[in-house]
Order: C-alpha cells, then structure tokens, then sequence
C-alpha cells in the first residue's frame, strides 16, 4: 500500500526568518553608506595676488592722510600757543599843505601823512614788506608812494611820515566841480589804499607770509593849513 508522501508543513528555520530580522536586515543593507576611496590630489584655495599698483596708490593715500591729519594738528598746536593776530594800520595825521586846480581840471596837491603799523601781538613778531600807499580824490588816483620795509616787534607800533605830490592830475569835470565846492566849504576828502605784506614769525621755528589791505577815509580842511578832521580806518586780508 502507498504511504503518501507528506511534505513538512513546518519550513525549515534556514530558508524562513522572523519579520523583524528581515526588516532589520533590510534597513541595514539599506542605510549603510558607501565606502569612497579618498581622492589622491588634494585642493586649496585659490588666492589672489594684489596689483602692486593698487598697493602702491593705497599706501601713498595712507600717509598722505596722515601727513594732512599731522600737519592739522600742528597748525593747531601752533595757533593755540601764539594766538596769532593780523597787524593794524591807521592814519595819525593827515596835512593839505596846498592844493590848486590848473585850467580848471589839473589837480596839483602836496600831502603829508603820518601812518602807524600796530603789532598787537605779544608772543609774535612780524615783518614788513612791499608797501604802498595811494591817494584818491573821490575815484581818481593822485599819488603814490613805497614805505621801505620794516619790522615791529612783538606789541609794537612803528610810525612813518609819508610826503605824497599830485601834479597835473587830470580830474572829471564833475570831479573838478567837486573839488572847488569842497575847497570852499572848508571839508575836502580824501582816501587812503595801502597794501603790504606781513610775515609773522612764530617762534623761531615757523614763518608765514600774508597780504594785508587797508583802507581810511579822511576829511581834511582847506588848504595852507589843512588838518584832519575826520578819519575812518580798517585793515583787512
């Protein structure tokens, strides 16, 4: 008689696993991360050379900066410690000595001025040089003349008589007209324009050089004896 065969309805344990040892076993082969070979060359960073160009303009603009900012610095230091001030002019004495008109339009004048220069300084000296005076009657010049230079010491006022002649200057009409109506009212005016230049001395260590403008409208009386009687002056850069 025939025994059937009857085959293991229980699999064998090598050929069936649990649920969780597959999935275990699957997630590990899963996630497990590929090897690489580390690459044989290695790769820095590039770096980029500086145009000598731009490095020399920058360092040039560098210390300029900085012997501006020095230099400030010192002008300041210099000007705190002197106090420095510009240097006064002013009319002291002003005498018509005669004044006639030939042919009606011919101005011929002989004026005697005495000026002063003020340094109102007292830690600064200065010096004077290239100075001129010119005398106006109303908008036209009559006379000029050169004052030789000089120096004032520190708080010190230097005086000059200054000896001027207009001869045969040539006046407007109306100028001419103005002149005669003053001469008879006994106010004749008169201006004074000086230019010069000073050099302050700071110190003996530092000089500085500067253009002065000065300026004095004056009212004198008729002429022999012509006085100031009136005077307005001012100085300026």
């Amino acid at each position: 008689m025939l025994q059937p065969h009857l085959h293991d309805q229980h699999p064998s344990s090598s050929s069936v696993r649990p649920q969780h040892e597959i999935n275990e076993g699957d997630q590990h082969q899963r996630w497990h991360p590929q090897q690489h070979r580390p690459h044989s060359g290695v790769f820095l960073p590039s770096v980029r050379q500086t145009d000598p160009l731009t490095l020399s303009t920058a360092t040039s603009c560098i210390i300029f900066w900085l012997i501006v900012i020095l230099a400030g610095l010192l002008v300041l230091m210099v000007y705190l410690i002197f106090r420095p001030h510009r240097p006064l002019f002013d009319l002291n004495g002003f005498t018509l000595n005669a004044a006639t008109l030939d042919t009606g339009y011919l101005l011929d004048a002989d004026v005697t001025l005495l000026v002063n220069f003020t340094n109102p300084n007292k830690k600064v000296s200065i010096d004077f040089n290239r100075l001129s005076l010119d005398l106006y009657f109303d908008e036209t010049l009559i006379a000029t003349q050169y004052i030789e230079p000089f120096s004032a010491a520190k708080g010190q006022t230097m005086f000059a008589s200054i000896h001027m002649i207009a001869s045969q200057v040539s006046l407007s009409m109306k100028e001419a007209l103005l002149f005669e109506n003053q001469i008879k009212n006994n106010q004749v005016l008169f201006s004074v324009k000086g230019a010069f230049r000073a050099r302050s001395k700071l110190g003996g260590f530092m000089k500085y050089s500067y253009w002065l403008h000065s300026y004095c409208g004056i009212i004198v009386s008729s002429p022999p004896t012509g006085v100031l009687r009136e005077k307005n002056c001012r100085t300026k850069h």
